[in-house]
């Protein structure tokens, strides 16, 4: 057999195969992270339109972080010490790589992004989105680096937003299920 014949033939294998596969979400479910991720969202937008002297801003990462709260709540990069301490610790890092090191040929976002996930791994706080706080601290606009360490509260704003709701919605669905875990 020829490995072009074996590859098409182990890729349509594959492609025919039940294992593996997530089962459709129950309605209730779709409807809780929709809900969820609206208003948590929708209110960190409201904030930031409510109060602009507060330099507020909504970045893409709170985007990723929504799908993760309020559609796999359970899930441990879901956790809060996960949500808080990743995007904390990513804030930083790709704050202190913009500030501190040299901005030639895309080092600066490939140092913020890889320092990130070590210093999460480290720490037990891996989310996912802090890849992109990290990386958004770096390739953001004039405004964002303006803001300096007031990046850290920006982020830090949004994250805490995100979570109230997280807590608010996720139980109000389904009661007991969110946190898992606060450690």
């Amino acid at each position: 057999m020829s490995i072009k014949s074996w590859a098409k033939q182990a890729f349509f294998k594959g492609a025919k195969s039940n294992h593996g596969q997530q089962q459709p979400p129950k309605l209730i479910n779709v409807i809780s992270a929709g809900v969820g991720a609206f208003i948590g969202i929708g209110l960190i937008v409201e904030i930031v339109n409510t109060f602009p002297g507060l330099e507020l801003l909504v970045i893409g990462s709170f985007g990723a972080s929504a799908v993760l709260l309020y559609g796999a709540p359970k899930a441990p990069f879901s956790q809060p010490r996960n949500l808080i301490g990743g995007h904390l610790i990513s804030a930083i890092i790709g704050l202190l790589c913009f500030q501190l090191l040299p901005d030639i040929a895309g080092f600066q976002e490939a140092a913020a992004v890889a320092l990130a996930i070590m210093v999460m791994l480290l720490t037990r706080t891996t989310h996912p989105p802090g890849g992109a706080t990290a990386l958004i601290a770096v390739i953001g606009s004039d405004y964002l680096h303006g803001l300096g360490w007031g990046y850290v509260f920006v982020v830090m704003a949004g994250v805490f937003t995100m979570l109230l709701v997280a807590l608010i919605v996720n139980n109000i669905f389904f009661p007991g299920i969110y946190p898992q875990r606060w450690d």
